[in-house]
């Protein structure tokens, strides 16, 4: 089952900006967005909760904003100043709780994903 529509991915340089958006099918309640690598586990990137409080994983803190429109049942991932380190799957995910986690297992569907790629 498709719970959201995922887009804004691509090939970015280093410095670059990036602006992925993830449409729900549904209400969204607390939204995340995480990322992984081959090999690694998934990691949390930024969280939105009900109420708009924010929360952002130590490396993209100042680089990345989450935020929301609820009337479109939307949320997005303004990223700036992308270093390739940053090159991953991303992934939006669905609480359906108003508080932000930063654990996977605590969210309800995830998205089919988009891969951003930061090189020259």
């Amino acid at each position: 089952q498709v719970h959201f529509v995922e887009s804004g991915g691509g090939l970015v340089q280093p410095g670059g900006s990036l602006r992925l958006s993830c449409r729900s099918i549904s209400s969204i309640y607390a939204m995340g967005w995480y990322r992984q690598v081959p090999g690694k586990e998934r990691e949390a990137v930024a969280c939105i909760s009900d109420t708009s409080t924010t929360d952002y994983a130590d490396s993209v803190t100042g680089r990345f904003t989450i935020s929301r429109d609820n009337t479109q049942n939307k949320v997005y991932l303004q990223m700036t100043n992308l270093k390739p380190e940053d090159t991953a799957f991303y992934y939006c995910a669905k609480r359906d709780y108003w508080a932000c986690s930063n654990r996977a297992e605590r969210y309800d569907a995830w998205g089919q994903g988009t891969q951003v790629t930061v090189s020259t």
